[in-house]
């Protein structure tokens, strides 16, 4: 069982141009060699999903830089970041950004709404927190006021917080970069599902 955080190894993809550099994270030397290839497999699909999103095999690329960042990596459980930037000319490049989190004990990736019970109204909870955090921080929206998270919002795991976000142009202008909201577990304890990633954490807050 690999509750202790895991070894990973930072690769780059070969025979790219000088215009193009695309890093990305490998698990290695895991206990349970079929988790450890299917969290590869999963890390590596979804960061080929989102060179295509950024013209990687089109041809137009200027320039192209892909990296990660780890967030969470302890007690069972791996959240992190990986984030592709492209630009093909214009006024500006663009950036996406996917979160993914595991239980590193079965290998499962996590959706959001996997993390709450099944009766809570999580999307509304979430929602109101991060309405109150706009409001306090001032921050500025295309489309005032805000409704809604999505049930499938970007989320990652860091310590003892979920950490909720946006990608560029999704509720605010370009100038604004990606909106982040840090929520405490605890504020959210009466509707964490047991025996999750969120409840593993907590246990220790």
């Amino acid at each position: 069982m690999d509750d202790f955080p895991l070894v990973i190894q930072t690769r780059k993809l070969p025979n790219t141009s000088s215009k193009v550099k695309v890093y990305y994270p490998v698990i290695t030397d895991m206990s349970d060699g079929t988790i450890q290839r299917s969290l590869n497999h999963t890390i590596i699909n979804t960061l080929n999903e989102m060179l295509v999103e950024q013209n990687f095999y089109d041809g137009s690329l200027v320039e192209m830089v892909a990296n990660f960042e780890v967030k969470t990596n302890e007690r069972g459980v791996l959240s992190l970041l990986l984030i592709v930037y492209s630009f093909t000319g214009g006024a500006h490049g663009m950036t996406v950004s996917k979160a993914l989190t595991f239980d590193t004990r079965t290998g499962k990736q996590y959706e959001l709404e996997e993390l709450f019970k099944a009766d809570s109204d999580y999307v509304k909870k979430i929602s109101d927190i991060i309405r109150e955090d706009i409001k306090k921080w001032k921050i500025d929206l295309l489309d005032p006021p805000f409704k809604s998270i999505r049930k499938d919002q970007d989320f990652y795991i860091a310590d003892t917080s979920i950490v909720i976000f946006f990608q560029l142009y999704e509720i605010t202008p370009y100038y604004w970069g990606f909106p982040y909201f840090p929520i405490p577990l605890l504020d959210l304890r009466d509707i964490i599902k047991p025996n999750s990633p969120l409840d593993r954490m907590m246990a220790f807050t």
